[in-house]
């Protein structure tokens, strides 16, 4: 139960906690660009079983391998794409916690 409510803490109620901290005056947009990062977890449908409760999505699924990440970091380093490059890093941190509570 725990780390259920850690994982989909991480999804949920993070990103939009982030987005109270520190984009307040665009609270509204921002959270749901962050939220948005749940998008990537659509590799899971190219995986059998689609979903696998002891599976660790990292380095796993397409969206959730290294080479995913580092592009997300660098979207994160370039001021254009940071809140993308944001939602997709909160996204692997909530996912690394999942793999971490197994």
């Amino acid at each position: 139960m725990l780390r259920f409510v850690i994982h989909y803490g991480l999804h949920f109620i993070f990103p939009v906690l982030i987005a109270y901290w520190f984009f307040r005056p665009r609270f509204t947009r921002v959270s749901i660009i962050l939220l948005s990062g749940i998008f990537i977890d659509l590799d899971h449908l190219l995986a059998d079983p689609i979903f696998d409760a002891n599976r660790c999505s990292i380095d796993f699924h397409v969206l959730h391998s290294y080479p995913a990440i580092a592009i997300y970091a660098l979207l994160f380093l370039y001021r254009p794409t940071r809140l993308a490059g944001l939602a997709l890093l909160l996204h692997i941190l909530a996912d690394t916690a999942d793999c971490l509570l197994m």
